[in-house]
């Protein structure tokens, strides 16, 4: 299995700014992509943002000029920086890996447990 930690959640004020990370771990041969996603209570998860091996990005439409994706030079981690934090904001977000493991000779989705955000004033 890829185990996934996400860190860096917390509460903030409006027009704050925060910053989560994810570590990928295990046996792993490949990652595709990697991203975040976000869940409010009685709404969908949503894509955030991801990135993929080749550095394409690509942002809701909610989140443009204020969110920025980033992975490291080994991509067995992701980060978002988030500034201009609204109230909408507020949900439990989730990072999510594309991944091969060694063991595999497929593909696979790998989701972290989640992590609180709470924007609010």
């Amino acid at each position: 299995q890829v185990q996934l930690v996400e860190s860096g959640g917390g509460l903030v004020q409006p027009g704050g700014s925060l910053r989560l990370s994810c570590a990928a771990s295990g046996s792993i041969f490949r990652i595709n992509t990697m991203g975040w996603y976000r869940q409010a209570p009685g709404k969908q998860r949503e894509l955030v943002a991801s990135a993929g091996s080749p550095g394409a990005t690509n942002y809701a439409d909610s989140v443009k000029g204020r969110f920025t994706i980033s992975r490291d030079n080994a991509e067995n981690t992701v980060h978002l920086q988030m500034n201009s934090l609204k109230p909408e904001d507020t949900a439990v977000y989730y990072c999510k890996t594309n991944a091969r493991p060694y063991r595999s000779s497929y593909d696979w989705d790998y989701w972290g447990k989640g992590i609180l955000v709470t924007v609010s004033p």
